[in-house]
């Protein structure tokens, strides 16, 4: 079953570009993506630009209206995601708890919803 894995922190939180912390946290992630890779759970994933580079678009007006910035004002953004086959919920927590900012933010798991196929 296919599971994402949302990936939230502060981003200011956690190593900071330009550190030799964020180095070595860089160097994780690429170490966790290809155990996955090499595992054959990797679907897909990558890292998000900060929010400042977000545009939400809403259509409430009935044409689509835009604003800069993320939609909702929280304290962890949304900073990249993972897509895993594992083979349960619990195999796919196993594996989130080892995405490297769940040690300062969250990673939230949801199973992806399988629909039927196209005729």
């Amino acid at each position: 079953m296919q599971y994402m894995c949302l990936i939230y922190s502060d981003e200011n939180s956690g190593p900071q570009p330009g550190t030799p912390e964020f180095g070595e946290y860089i160097s994780a992630y690429g170490r966790f993506t290809e155990t996955i890779q090499n595992d054959g759970v990797f679907i897909a994933g990558d890292a998000l630009q900060p929010t400042m580079a977000a545009t939400t678009v809403t259509m409430e007006t009935g044409s689509p209206q835009t604003m800069d910035g993320p939609f909702a004002e929280t304290k962890e953004q949304l900073a990249g995601f993972y897509l895993l086959d594992a083979n349960d919920l619990n195999e796919a927590l196993q594996l989130a708890s080892r995405i490297p900012p769940a040690r300062f933010g969250s990673i939230e798991v949801r199973p992806a919803r399988e629909l039927p196929p196209k005729d």
